[in-house]
């Protein structure tokens, strides 16, 4: 039986691969700049300063690109929290130190643009959206009881996982905001996310070629209890709703798109250096992802049927017609 490496043991292992992985990760990113992705020829003043306040009719945004857009940029907002969270599990020293304050320079700039975006466009209420980043801002973020917040491998597993849900969320978002600004923005916030995602995609690999059946545990965990880091926010469930009926993250996209290209990735189910522990969690993990496949199927049958229904009526109202003879 493997014994667990400590805290310190898998940092100072893995010290190397996050120098490497860092020195790549500068190679690659560009750099860009929040202002270059905002219409500000667009903005006017609000009524404080002798302007119009927001007024509903001034949004060219639908209903589903307003709440994906707020989920998306009160879930970037709580930036702090993250920071706080991944400083604890990761380490402030060395390139475990550089790493962590290069993510959160970069992932600052994600909220930047987009609510410069939503208040000069006045794409949303900015009275709304302030409040309900005061609220999640004060909540924050905290990471879930089921799995172990003092450990690395279930933050890298973490982190890895969320961050290509978030690339996910905010390419889908673009599309549905019938904008070419707003499609242009997502595409370059999405692409840092997807850096952030390679970054820590490869340090966790890096984990389970050190400690397999350690790192699978903490893998599996994650999966099997995944949440969205926005989770706790005003109006959350409602709007996650919107979003997974419409297509800009669902059950599906969370199964095909983010947890099996990375589990390909690590070849979690090809790999053959598992013990009897690491085997016992790999079944384990199997079972949820073919449970998730039947849910996503579930769930997509039940969307079109709403979906169809919502039609039925929109063409009964505009026309007059029912559909019955």
């Amino acid at each position: 039986m493997s014994r667990n490496l400590t805290q310190l043991e898998l940092l100072i292992e893995l010290e190397p691969v996050a120098e490497r992985e860092l020195n790549r990760h500068l190679a690659t990113a560009r750099d860009w700049h929040p202002h270059e992705y905002v219409p500000w020829s667009e903005g006017r003043n609000f009524a404080t300063m002798g302007g119009a306040d927001w007024a509903p009719g001034q949004s060219r945004l639908s209903e589903v690109a307003k709440a994906a857009m707020v989920v998306n940029l009160l879930t970037e907002d709580n930036l702090p929290s993250y920071h706080r969270e991944i400083a604890e599990n990761f380490s402030r020293d060395g390139a475990w130190g550089s790493w962590v304050g290069r993510w959160t320079a970069e992932e600052n700039r994600h909220g930047i643009t987009m609510r410069d975006y939503l208040v000069v466009t006045r794409g949303v209420d900015p009275v709304a959206l302030e409040r309900a980043r005061m609220v999640h801002m004060t909540k924050g973020a905290d990471t879930p009881a089921t799995w172990d917040d003092t450990n690395v491998l279930y933050g890298l597993a973490y982190v890895t996982f969320q961050e290509l849900a978030t690339r996910v969320s905010h390419r889908n978002t673009g599309k549905v905001c019938d904008d070419s600004i707003a499609d242009k923005m997502l595409q370059r916030i999405a692409a840092d996310e997807n850096l952030h995602m390679v970054f820590y995609r490869n340090m966790c690999g890096a984990a389970l070629d050190l400690a397999p059946d350690q790192t699978l545990e903490a893998i599996a965990t994650i999966v099997r209890k995944f949440q969205m880091p926005g989770i706790g926010m005003p109006d959350f469930r409602r709007n996650a709703v919107l979003i997974a009926k419409h297509g800009i993250y669902d059950l599906r996209q969370h199964l095909e798109d983010v947890l099996m290209p990375v589990l390909r990735q690590w070849n979690v189910f090809g790999r053959n250096d598992f013990g009897d522990r690491g085997e016992r969690f790999r079944g384990e993990l199997g079972a949820f992802l073919e449970k998730l496949e039947r849910d996503a199927a579930r769930f997509e049958e039940r969307r079109d049927r709403i979906l169809m229904a919502e039609a039925a009526r929109r063409f009964e109202a505009e026309t007059g017609d029912s559909g019955r003879a």
